[in-house]
């Protein structure tokens, strides 16, 4: 059987990137004082910034996930499982890598902030416990989309528990993957959340995609449930507390940031599937598959990664809105024509991670 090729989740992903080197760009440029929140355009680009992080997550599971199952239907899950592993493994060490201060190191100074977790690090961990997950399960793909379902609800339920988690005793290096107490960005919960429902997604899009109606009914779906969980998913968790007493379901729902976020991620998913015909550009999709090398080229001229020397640093929060705004389509238009024409990063990696395998299987 030929499962049909999901263009839409490339726009998705270039959707998503875009918004990232967008997002960080302004951020780290605009003056402190015109960060008004009373201001609606200022509101608006904050909050389409804050639903950046969890689509990217979200759809990372989803096509790293279908992708697996895929695999199992033509012969070669072994191989999947491997090359996710490979790329998992990569992911984190290219987050290690970006804020590794070479001049430093090389003066002698030396400190922990290269530990610090971000959104690279995550997904990699995240994929490598997908599939670990996907083994475990023996390869079915009913228990292996019922459990990622089951993992991503929890972990966003449980999420008050681990939120101030503090970890004085454990060394920083594992410490950064669960607290923000050191620096981290991001840790692995609760973003590894966003993950597993992406997954789960993904065995619905294996498993119905070539039904007649499931177009226009997964749409329907993610429109529903989206604004279900935007609008009335702290009713629910409120409600759940009334009947049963449990005060974890009341912590949630006063700060019930990630249910509603997944909500968001669900109405653009409905909104580039139901666009995909118009999406299946070139520029989209080359965007789309080249998100890797697009992040390490805007870490490296935002944050000044291996040099200490970048736009943060020479700028810094100095930029009026019309020039963070010009600025950013500049920045955003240089960075993927790099990333198109002169960067390799994915293949450059491989080559380097196979080159060490063979080596150490010849020994």
């Amino acid at each position: 059987m030929n499962k049909t090729r999901l263009y839409f989740i490339d726009a998705v992903r270039a959707f998503a990137i875009l918004m990232m080197l967008q997002g960080h760009f302004i951020d780290t440029l605009l003056d402190v004082s015109y960060r008004d929140e009373s201001n609606m355009f200022f509101k608006c680009w904050q909050y389409f910034r804050g639903i950046t992080a969890p689509t990217f997550f979200t759809i990372s599971g989803l096509i790293f996930s279908y992708l697996l199952i895929k695999a199992k239907q033509k012969g070669q899950v072994k191989k999947r499982m491997r090359k996710g592993v490979m790329r998992g493994l990569m992911l984190i060490g290219i987050g290690y890598l970006l804020r590794v201060p070479i001049f430093e190191w090389l003066f002698g100074k030396f400190s922990s902030y290269f530990l610090i977790i971000d959104v690279l690090q995550c997904i990699g961990l995240s994929l490598i416990l997908v599939v670990g997950i996907y083994r475990l399960t023996f390869k079915k793909n009913l228990v292996f989309s019922m459990l990622m379902f089951v993992l991503g609800v929890v972990t966003f339920l449980t999420e008050p528990l681990y939120r101030y988690i503090d970890l004085p005793n454990i060394p920083k290096v594992f410490a950064n993957w669960l607290t923000k107490d050191y620096g981290s960005v991001f840790t692995i919960l609760p973003w590894f959340g966003y993950v597993a429902f992406g997954a789960f997604i993904a065995t619905l899009f294996y498993r119905f995609v070539e039904q007649p109606k499931f177009k226009p009914s997964i749409i329907i779906g993610f429109i529903t449930v989206g604004c279900f969980l935007i609008f009335k998913s702290s009713w629910l968790l409120m409600r759940l507390h009334f009947i049963t007493d449990i005060v974890l379901f009341k912590d949630v729902a006063y700060y019930n940031y990630l249910f509603t976020r997944l909500g968001n991620v669900l109405l653009l998913f409905a909104l580039f599937y139901s666009l995909e015909r118009y999406i299946k550009q070139p520029l989209f999709l080359k965007i789309g598959q080249k998100t890797l090398s697009i992040y390490v080229i805007h870490f490296v001229i935002i944050y000044g990664s291996f040099t200490g020397i970048g736009l943060h640093q020479l700028i810094g929060k100095t930029l009026l809105p019309w020039q963070a705004i010009i600025g950013a389509i500049v920045f955003l238009n240089s960075v993927c024509f790099i990333s198109f024409y002169y960067a390799k990063t994915n293949a450059f990696v491989y080559s380097v991670i196979r080159r060490i395998i063979d080596k150490v299987k010849s020994r």
